[in-house]
């Protein structure tokens, strides 16, 4: 990497490296973007900013600038199909420069003067997916249609919904992610491409680890020599891109008419209330996911406190035998 200096600079110092705003991004999602995924979004949202600011130095940016643009994708005068964004792709474009230069303008790297998304706030997000899961019949529907597709269409299906992954964490799993507990009584997947890069273990249940060796072994090897082979291999267990995996899921969902617009995130959100449902504590079900926060799974808590029990329903307990009355006259 080549650099300058800058000139002229403090008595007895010594000089500071001057970086192009190329260099600088580079290293920022060289050291701060450990998955593929993050590091595809948070190029293309700098980029798309860059572009903006007609490729001004980042150095010279004012939070005018970031604001100017954070208002423009609200508005749509900045999004290529001039229509607003929704506010949490505002907030998932804004989110990459807040994290360049909170980075860069670290003491320990002082790339940048000082740090202009300090003080811009990203949008409030409504929550809006607190009901974005499926019943257990839009469930056998959906996995219905899967299966008819295919039996590779099925078990990603069928994964998805089991282990409550993220679409990209589906795709990075290895034959080699998967290892058994030291009694040998049950199956692990470790999941290496979680959100910010975090690793966590996920159990797999029994039924899905036979699904997957039969997927594994093509229906010609037993389950032993399949499972040997898949946990030695560091071959994708889904050879897929995360838009191949959705639009499956799209087709699948279009097909059995389903009203709901299911995504594999829905699916994700589907696991975490039946696990809720069916007595899985919260911190389990946050281990599980890979939530950082309690809040964030606190959320699918709530759903499933409204569909355990509302507050009509204690009022027609209180009412019951006066409602059964009426209903014999």
């Amino acid at each position: 990497m080549q650099m300058t200096t800058t000139a002229p600079f403090i008595s007895g110092s010594h000089p500071q490296p001057h970086y192009t705003d190329e260099q600088i991004v580079d290293m920022f999602l060289a050291i701060c973007c450990r998955s593929d995924y993050t590091y595809r979004n948070y190029k293309k949202a700098i980029e798309g900013f860059r572009h903006f600011i007609s490729f001004k130095p980042l150095r010279e940016v004012s939070w005018r600038e970031i604001e100017a643009y954070k208002i423009g994708l609200m508005k749509g005068y900045c999004s290529k199909t001039g229509k607003p964004l929704s506010l949490a792709t505002v907030a998932g474009l804004i989110a990459p420069l807040r994290s360049l230069y909170k980075w860069g303008s670290d003491p320990n790297i002082a790339v940048f003067p000082h740090n202009p998304t300090s003080c811009v706030r990203l949008p409030k997000i409504p929550v809006n997916s607190k009901n974005h899961y499926l019943t257990k019949r839009e469930i056998s529907r959906l996995l219905e249609q899967l299966k008819r597709q295919g039996f590779r269409d099925y078990l990603i299906g069928l994964t998805l919904i089991l282990l409550g992954l993220r679409v990209s964490e589906l795709v990075s799993i290895r034959g080699n992610h998967f290892y058994s507990d030291p009694l040998g009584s049950s199956v692990w997947l470790t999941v290496v491409n979680g959100k910010g890069g975090k690793i966590r273990e996920v159990k797999v249940p029994g039924v899905l680890w036979e699904l997957i060796m039969r997927y594994v072994g093509g229906g010609t090897k037993s389950s032993a020599a399949a499972e040997a082979e898949c946990m030695r291999t560091d071959a994708p267990l889904f050879p897929l891109s995360t838009r191949q995996i959705e639009r499956i899921i799209r087709s699948a969902r279009e097909k059995s008419r389903l009203e709901k617009k299911v995504t594999p995130h829905w699916l994700r959100h589907t696991n975490a209330t039946l696990a809720l449902l069916n007595g899985a504590s919260l911190q389990q079900v946050q281990e599980n996911l890979g939530h950082s926060h309690i809040n964030t799974t606190q959320r699918y808590l709530h759903t499933v406190e409204q569909i355990k029990k509302a507050a009509p329903d204690y009022v027609e307990d209180s009412l019951r035998d006066v409602i059964q009355s009426v209903l014999r006259y």
